[in-house]
């Protein structure tokens, strides 16, 4: 097939991270892919939100993304919103944002047929419009969405049974890490964002109740934008800003427990990429976390509930070597069940429903 995404612009997102993936795994299967972008430098109202939400200055190239060394074929266009003139012709083209829905369904027919990515509820994003945001789900494209429960509320909402279940897969050859034991003292990890909707109050407070069960504890956080008043490391917690993928994978595998506080999610990739390099997971249910931690590779805790996250990562940090070993291994074994290759093929087969006229069998 002959296929096409559209994003609104090229950064270091997680979602972008997906979308490069998935280009990449169906290029090797023999696919022709291309991604057009719409230009970094436009101040549109998605870029405002996204700068806030990342809390730091917009980056100012779109050399800076994950499509750096990456071989897929991205071209960004020079003006918003993309339209004809920037899209080839293909067999489907992918819209990836809500935004870039409203692009995608003003293409010519040839541009192919119309696919829509959903990897989040874009109207629950500040700053979002809710009703546009809705209007794109009634829009007539296949539907391709990461987790249950955004296929059970793109039903909701919208009466849309046309939705395909891709659930993100991670990437075993950058994510990974050999067997080991607890470490001692033990170290305890987080993505820091300073942001409401991703629990970062939460895991603050779990950190302080921990510590004072754990006296030699140790932190390790990294995140794309340093640490704000508003939501202060501990400073017993080594920070690392914007660290390499390579450098991610090493912060993973020398955790005892991430931890995850989310409010609001899509899916949560780096609870995946955690589990890949052996470190259990003690989560809120937010995303697909549920799904996740189900096969005990990890302890799932209830939302607003400091004090039970630090009870499950007490229990983790505390564990003698072969329970903590036992939740190791299930995280691993998760992580395996749930690679990208796997998840690109279930991408392929989605692409492949949407490019057959809507309400046409297989």
């Amino acid at each position: 097939m002959r296929i096409t995404f559209v994003l609104p612009e090229v950064n270091l997102g997680g979602g972008i991270r997906v979308v490069v993936n998935h280009a990449e795994r169906l290029a090797r299967r023999g696919h022709r892919v291309v991604v057009v972008a719409g230009p970094n430098e436009r101040r549109t109202l998605v870029r405002r939100v996204k700068d806030v939400v990342r809390g730091r200055a917009p980056f100012r190239s779109p050399s800076t993304s994950h499509f750096d060394d990456s071989p897929v074929d991205l071209r960004v266009a020079r003006h918003a919103p993309v339209g004809d003139r920037d899209v080839p012709d293909a067999d489907v083209v992918v819209a990836t944002w809500w935004e870039t829905a409203e692009w995608v369904a003003a293409l010519s027919p040839s541009k192919g047929a119309k696919a829509y990515f959903i990897q989040g509820d874009d109207a629950e994003t500040p700053g979002q419009p809710r009703a546009r945001v809705r209007a794109t789900w009634r829009m007539p494209m296949h539907k391709i969405t990461i987790a249950q429960w955004l296929v059970d509320r793109i039903h909701a909402e919208v009466s849309e049974d046309d939705v395909s279940l891709v659930p993100n897969g991670v990437d075993v050859e950058l994510f990974h890490a050999a067997a080991r034991d607890r470490g001692s003292p033990p170290t305890i990890g987080y993505v820091y964002q300073p942001l409401r909707m991703k629990g970062c109050d939460i895991i603050g407070a779990a950190l302080a109740r921990t510590r004072e069960r754990v006296p030699d504890l140790r932190g390790i956080a990294f995140g794309a934008s340093p640490p704000t008043p508003e939501c202060p490391l501990p400073d017993w917690v080594r920070f690392e800003l914007r660290p390499a993928q390579a450098r991610i994978r090493e912060l993973y595998g020398s955790c005892d427990a991430w931890a995850w506080g989310s409010r609001i999610e899509g899916f949560g990739l780096p609870i995946l990429e955690a589990m890949a390099c052996r470190t259990p997971v003690v989560a809120t249910p937010a995303g697909a976390a549920p799904s996740l931690l189900a096969h005990g590779g990890g302890i799932l805790v209830a939302h607003e509930d400091p004090a039970a996250m630090a009870a499950a990562l007490v229990l983790l940090a505390t564990a003698d070597l072969a329970t903590w070993r036992r939740y190791s291994d299930a995280a691993h074994a998760t992580a395996a069940d749930n690679t990208c290759d796997k998840a690109t093929e279930r991408f392929e087969a989605a692409l492949s429903r949407a490019s057959r006229p809507r309400g046409r069998a297989a």
